[in-house]
């Protein structure tokens, strides 16, 4: 995982199946928790499925919150500091 890996799980959306075009980081947990069980595709998007996944599991979908917020507020908020 590199630290941009964060931002693509709330950027990019599924290219397949029953929650196609939407985003990684809005999937369900029993979603993600299938493909842990049958394989994750291969390529970017199974890398981060899984990631998504351990985010799921361990509870830490909060620490994705943050990156949601639109650019402009976040260049705002880092000029300030």
């Amino acid at each position: 995982m590199d630290a941009d890996d964060l931002q693509r799980l709330v950027t990019r959306s599924v290219p397949f199946g029953k929650y196609q075009g939407r985003l990684i980081a809005d999937l369900p947990g029993y979603y993600l928790a299938w493909f842990a069980r049958k394989g994750f595709p291969p390529g970017e998007t199974g890398r981060l499925l899984a990631l998504m996944h351990e985010v799921d599991h361990n509870g830490l979908r909060h620490l994705l919150d943050p990156l949601r917020q639109p650019a402009s507020c976040r260049d705002k908020r880092s000029n300030t500091s």
